[in-house]
């Protein structure tokens, strides 16, 4: 490791790489991207493919798409990002990030602290001392990162300030975060607000990120409608916001209705080769070749010709669908018609390759690139690494970012995860911590995945206590701590049995408005815990955050309260929450109602009984459902699950006895 590091840093001092940053400086990858371009451009032997294409995209934004940017067929190889590098000599520090910081730091540890308490939030940020300037409300809401409570209570307050109108960076990032935590209906408000008090600030922009919101959330009419919508905010829509639905639609697996979607609109948006691009990347990623080679003949027909980024797609397909052979072929036709292979084009058959375990042929891939004139980028080694990091072989790892220091390349950050990565494997903590820090020594300050990685090695290993410093120093780096951050924590402290610490960082998790339907078993492990331990005012405690925070409560998150209250004896609250629940117009599943009034025969309680059976009968009957068929339906699923219960425990009894037998056989 030390090697590694005084390799790094003679070659960074050679080629003028900047090794450290200044304290207090904003540990944000977006920020470095002008300086890295400009020194790029200075130096253009040792600029990489991810620079230039970012450069291209700074220069016509319209033009900018990120299936063309990343061909790869791989949802990790968006996370590839430019390690954020100090400003050269000669370049001057843009003065606003020091004034800023300690204002920006200011304002969210008070966000933290009073959040959820409006009055107290509103007096501690009038009392805080800060100036609102221009430009401190968007580094503030970028501080926030995922926790959208927090910047959605500091937008509500700054907007009340007297002569303060919202920018349009703001207004922006307001919809971002509304839309990752999925309040659409706050977002149509706040396009409301900005039509009456800032028509002008409204763009076609705003509604590609509303667009992008809704197809991840696999809403794909609501993305659609967004269309229709548009010119009543004053916004025609182009071919270049239809492009930008298209491609939201693709990446987010639902090609087949981008499809329909497309031919509808033919007449009303002229294709471009971005449409067929975007098309042709989801049929691929879905593994549907001959719909992608269809898209390429319609391609053909429209008069326009596959490009580097078409054939690359293409290629991801091939090599996704394992047919290497036809990929290798396409790779000889593309050099036959002009089109010449670029690292991009290398890099998706070594990673089919490092994918299968193959990494010989990758390592000959690699060669045969260097012996055709393409130069390796940060993404081909990136991907060998990360390869080699898979299979256990970290130390051939270890060599090809060597070799990749020794001709002129920085490694970024998504290399030093592959390799954490490898070491969690074999549980290697101090390795893991000894390479944050010389990530530091060399300038590449550790994003959150590699903060997340490091954590959950802790927590597994019993280690919660470095967990937490590690947790208090990701938040000094000016890093937001996301939801898996979060869940790791959690789980690491109730391994540990430190409930008290667990329900603590629960509720934080559910303040910063992260907490979700997926995140639903993290909830389910928590309660059970607290039930288990006897600690029925703790577990109630954190449900009451869960219900007063405006989370989203479906049937499975009333289902999990229930029955952790149920299976640990409480039948008594479980029924006053089920008759909450019913309250809420959310009707029981069937197994809960059974669960329920078994529990309630065994304590001759009949008039709860009675009660919660009328609702439910009521329920039925408004949903067109035969309260017979209800009723047997959940007698019939618990006789099941009590079945699959019994079976379990027989089957983990023959495995002990087996295990004893044949540990016996073998002491004899």
């Amino acid at each position: 490791m030390h090697r590694l590091y005084q390799k790094t840093r003679h070659l960074c001092i050679k080629h003028h790489f900047p090794l450290f940053f200044k304290p207090n400086t904003p540990c944000n990858l977006l920020n470095g991207n002008q300086h890295l371009i400009a020194w790029e451009t200075q130096n253009p032997q040792f600029s990489t493919v991810s620079t230039q294409s970012k450069l291209q995209s700074s220069q016509n934004p319209k033009h900018s798409n990120p299936s063309y940017d990343n061909p790869i067929p791989n949802n990790r190889a968006s996370g590839f990002g430019l390690v954020r590098l100090e400003n050269p000599i000669g370049f001057e520090e843009d003065q606003s990030y020091d004034e800023f910081s300690a204002d920006v730091e200011k304002i969210y540890r008070i966000l933290r602290k009073f959040h959820s308490r409006v009055p107290k939030l509103e007096l501690a940020l009038q009392e805080s001392g800060v100036v609102l300037q221009s430009g401190l409300a968007e580094r503030v809401l970028n501080r926030c990162g995922d926790a959208g409570n927090l910047g959605y209570r500091f937008f509500v307050w700054v907007s009340k300030q007297p002569g303060y109108r919202p920018s349009y960076e703001v207004y922006k990032a307001m919809i971002k975060a509304l839309g990752k935590m999925r309040q659409f209906g706050a977002v149509w408000a706040l396009l409301e607000e900005m039509r009456k008090d800032n028509p002008q600030l409204i763009s076609p922009e705003v509604f590609v990120i509303l667009m992008r919101r809704f197809a991840s959330a696999r809403m794909v009419k609501k993305a659609i409608e967004v269309l229709d919508e548009m010119p009543k905010y004053g916004c025609e829509p182009d071919e270049y916001v239809f492009g930008c639905l298209l491609d939201a639609l693709c990446k987010n697996g639902n090609v087949k209705e981008a499809a329909s979607l497309f031919e509808d609109m033919r007449i009303r948006f002229m294709p471009s080769l971005k449409h067929f691009t975007s098309l042709l990347y989801g049929w691929c990623r879905e593994g549907k070749l001959m719909e992608a080679k269809f898209v390429l003949v319609q391609m053909r027909e429209a008069g326009f010709e596959p490009d580097i980024v078409v054939y690359n797609n293409l290629l991801g397909g091939y090599a996704q669908a394992g047919k290497m052979a036809d990929a290798y072929d396409l790779l000889g036709d593309m050099r036959e018609k002009g089109c010449l292979p670029n690292a991009a084009s290398y890099t998706i058959l070594i990673q089919a390759l490092c994918k299968q375990e193959k990494m010989e042929e990758a390592m000959r891939v690699f060669v045969d690139m260097e012996r055709n004139g393409c130069e390796a980028d940060v993404m081909t080694y990136t991907t060998l690494i990360s390869g080699f990091c898979k299979w256990g072989k970290i130390e051939r790892g270890y060599e090809i970012l060597d070799s990749m220091i020794q001709k002129g390349h920085t490694p970024d950050q998504m290399i030093y995860f592959h390799i954490m990565v490898a070491h969690e494997k074999k549980e290697e903590l101090e390795e893991c911590l000894e390479l944050k820090e010389e990530m530091k020594k060399i300038g590449c300050i550790p994003h959150l995945n590699i903060y997340n990685t490091i954590i959950r090695l802790a927590c597994n290993l019993g280690e919660v206590k470095q967990g937490v410093l590690l947790w208090n120093e990701l938040e000094l780096n000016c890093l937001s701590p996301g939801l898996d951050t979060f869940v790791i924590m959690i789980h690491g402290f109730l391994k540990q049995d430190c409930l008290l610490e667990a329900c603590q960082y629960f509720k934080e998790m559910v303040d910063r408005g992260l907490l979700s339907a997926p995140q639903y078993g993290t909830f389910k492990e928590l309660m059970n815990k607290l039930l288990r331990a006897d600690k029925l005012e703790m577990a109630k405690d954190v449900w009451s955050c869960v219900v007063t925070k405006g989370c989203e409560l479906n049937v499975s998150a009333w289902t999990i309260w229930i029955h952790a209250l149920f299976s640990n004896g409480h039948v008594k609250e479980a029924c006053s929450y089920c008759l909450d629940m019913m309250d809420a117009d959310v009707m029981p599943q069937p197994d809960t109602f059974a669960k329920l009034m078994r529990g309630l025969r065994k304590l001759y309680n009949r008039q709860i009984a009675a009660e919660i059976t009328e609702k439910v009968r009521k329920m039925a009957a408004d949903r067109q459902m035969t309260f017979k068929m209800y009723k047997r339906r959940g007698e019939r699923d618990l006789k099941e699950k009590d079945k699959e219960k019994k079976d379990g425990r027989k089957r983990r009894a023959r495995r002990r006895n087996w295990g004893g037998k044949h540990s016996s056989a073998k002491a004899l």
